[in-house]
Order: structure tokens, then sequence, then C-alpha cells
């Protein structure tokens, strides 16, 4: 009998390993993507003292109206300006890209691509 993990499982396998290679510092810390099924979050997280500088999901007000949907690649991009252009009001220019486990295709990329136009480096 063939047994099948689940997406979640191999997903969630991928960040572990994924984060055993890369943390953030305060002199540049992780940009680290979530992917939920209808909304995408991004935080800014320092791991050295395990703070979150900047947050951004398409559930906030500010990212929402602009949008007609919150779960296709045109909200991760719109997501990806705003997270930049609120790290860089808080004076972050470099990140680490923590794509969760999640495929670097579509939404996440679209979202990383949107966050280097914006003035991110990575």
């Amino acid at each position: 009998m063939v047994n099948k993990k689940s997406r979640a499982q191999v997903r969630a396998k991928k960040h572990r390993r994924i984060r055993h290679h890369l943390a953030g510092t305060s002199a540049r810390p992780r940009l680290a993507v979530f992917r939920s099924n209808n909304h995408m979050y991004a935080q800014i997280i320092d791991d050295t003292v395990g703070n979150t500088l900047v947050s951004a999901s398409t559930l906030s007000k500010e990212v929402k109206d602009g949008l007609d949907k919150t779960n296709n690649v045109e909200a991760a991009a719109h997501l990806g300006t705003v997270i930049a252009k609120k790290a860089l009001d808080k004076g972050i220019t470099t990140v680490v890209f923590d794509r969760g486990g999640f495929i670097y295709e579509g939404k996440v990329k679209a979202l990383a691509d949107a966050a280097r136009e914006a003035g991110l480096e990575f």
C-alpha cells in the first residue's frame, strides 16, 4: 500500500529544511511569505530577537482596497510593493527571502519581483 503525504506535510518539511539554512539578522532581516487559499501574508522578521519588524497581508484594509480578489497574482504583486514600501520607511533595504516551503512560481514569485522593483534587495 502506498502512503502519500499531504501537500501541507510536504510544504512544512520543505519549510523546516529552508529555515535550517537561513535566518534573519538585524542587519539583514528575513522576508517570510505565507500563502493560504484565500490570502497572502508577508512579514519582515529579525530572528536574533524574534521580532516582527514589518508585516502586511491581503487582509489589511490598505492592501484590500485596491484589489478585486485577494488570492491571485495581481494581489500578490500589490502586497509585494506594500511590504517593500513599509520596509523602506523603516530603513530596511536588504532582506533574506524565505519562501516558506512554497514553490517559487506564481504568487510567491510575483510578490518577490514586486518587492524587488519597489526597492528591496535580495
